[in-house]
């Protein structure tokens, strides 16, 4: 299964970075940054404000490539993707950081976070408590915390990790039974992937039906470029949207578009 290969691959990638910045020093770089952020009032948790505000969210993909499309984006001008997501009235943006199925770089997300003023979600396969160290240090204000490859162990304690750096966690689900193992873990954001992560195939209804489970306190939001109108109807906070804006030559206009404010 590719989610499984990707977590594999994923692992090996963090055990050599592992060699080259050992965890500790990594671990004490991000509290550093966190303590000196403490230090000015508590934390603000910006990810999950911004999803929070009136009407949906959209968190906008910075993304070269992808497993399921190959290339998205043979001309990557990440900055300015990221400025123009901005300008175009983006809740937030995910960019990936994911190198080899998915093009990523870490230089993208720390270059991002950097030069825009909304909140920045690491988008990558987080197997490991040290890349949740490694987002703080990147400048990130959230994670992501798959359901289907980590244990329920892994979903308490690094999403707990993330809480003390003052980052967001993500939770994503596909099923019934991950949105209750989301709940469990006492996620405060849960987004529900319309892609089965293990097979890459669609179900637009999947994130309709999965409302249902999530208590109208947590933040729900869905992947997904479909029917916005039903996803407001049903009580969607946010939508992620990736491909279809990286395709988009003028994404202010394809985001009035997506929210309703163009035909």
């Amino acid at each position: 299964m590719i989610l499984d290969e990707i977590a594999a691959k994923t692992r090996e990638r963090i055990e050599k970075r592992k060699q080259e910045i050992a965890p500790e020093t990594i671990k004490a770089q991000a509290e550093k940054i966190a303590e000196k952020e403490k230090q000015q009032g508590k934390f603000t948790f910006p990810f999950e404000q911004a999803l929070k505000k009136n009407g949906i969210s959209f968190i906008c993909e910075v993304k070269k490539a992808s497993p399921s499309k190959g290339v998205i984006a043979e001309d990557f001008p990440y900055l300015a993707i990221a400025k123009e997501y901005e300008a175009a009235g983006a809740s937030a943006l995910s960019v990936l950081t994911e190198p080899y199925y998915f093009m990523g770089n870490d230089t993208y997300l720390k270059e991002i976070a950097n030069q825009v003023q909304i909140p920045v979600l690491r988008k990558d396969f987080t197997v490991d408590e040290y890349m949740i160290y490694e987002a703080k240090v990147l400048g990130a204000s959230a994670v992501l915390l798959i359901c289907a490859i980590l244990s329920d162990e892994e979903l308490k304690r690094y999403a707990k990790i993330a809480q003390e750096l003052g980052l967001s966690a993500l939770v994503e689900a596909h099923t019934e039974e991950e949105v209750q193992r989301a709940l469990n873990s006492k996620a405060r954001i849960i987004g529900v992937n319309n892609r089965d992560l293990k097979t890459f195939t669609v179900d637009i209804h999947t994130s309709e039906r999965l409302r249902r489970q999530v208590p109208q306190d947590i933040v729900y939001g869905i992947k997904t470029p479909e029917d916005i109108r039903r996803l407001r109807e049903n009580g969607t906070d946010a939508v992620l949207i990736g491909e279809t804006f990286m395709r988009s030559e003028d994404k202010k206009t394809a985001l009035r578009w997506l929210a309703g404010e163009v035909k």
